[in-house]
């Protein structure tokens, strides 16, 4: 794997690895083949389409820009690149959700570093896996407060039906670690872990993580 792509725009989304793989390709990165290189370039991206303008999404060039910008510098959060159009707490309804985005953390501990960069557009709400504060996610029917809907949907308030897949939270995790291909599937599992004490309700049907 040479580059790895998220982004918005659903399946359209998709095109914006092929400009990454343009790019590699004029870096000299690739598969070697005997007749050349080939950049293999894995992308997942988010159903956001039901923000803003649908007609509006990642392209071939949108991807090829992303790479063209990538530095070593810590990259921007919130409402940018794959989380531009990302939604959570939509449990109860697009009314009633709250915006979503991209962040990224890392630790470094007995000289291993592990980062993530997640764009979250979850159908449940948000909490800080430390405290077990709710901070974002469903609002209240005036909107001006959070709902907690784990605590709403225990209360027997009825959840509004939603598209299958519609909601996503998608990441890459990363690590300077020399480990074979069974720990890698092994820390991609463990990453759920992640998602699930920091999303509430988590990997519903309604979600495609």
């Amino acid at each position: 794997v040479h580059g790895v792509m998220l982004s918005g725009g659903s399946a359209w989304g998709l095109d914006s690895a092929t400009g990454a793989v343009r790019w590699l390709e004029e870096q000299g990165a690739g598969l070697h083949i005997g007749v050349g290189k080939i950049p293999l370039v894995p992308a997942a991206v988010l159903f956001d389409v039901m923000l803003g303008d649908m007609k509006v999404r990642p392209d071939a060039a949108a991807g090829y820009a992303a790479c063209q910008a990538a530095s070593s510098e810590r990259p921007f959060e919130g409402s940018v690149g794959a989380g531009a159009g990302a939604v959570i707490g939509k449990i109860f309804g697009w009314q009633r959700a709250m915006k979503g985005g991209i962040g990224t953390a890392s630790i470094s501990a007995h000289g291993v570093t592990v980062g993530a960069l997640v764009a979250c557009n979850a159908l449940g709400d948000v909490y800080n896996p430390y405290t077990g504060a709710l901070i974002a996610g469903a609002r209240t029917a005036d909107g001006t407060a959070l709902l907690n809907a784990r605590d709403a949907l225990l209360r027997g308030e009825e959840a509004q039906p939603i598209l299958a897949g519609s909601n996503t939270t998608i990441g890459v995790v990363a690590t300077d670690a020399q480990i074979t291909k069974a720990q890698a599937h092994r820390l991609a599992v463990t990453a759920h872990d992640g998602l699930a004490r920091t999303i509430n309700p988590v990997h519903t049907l309604s979600d495609g993580d």
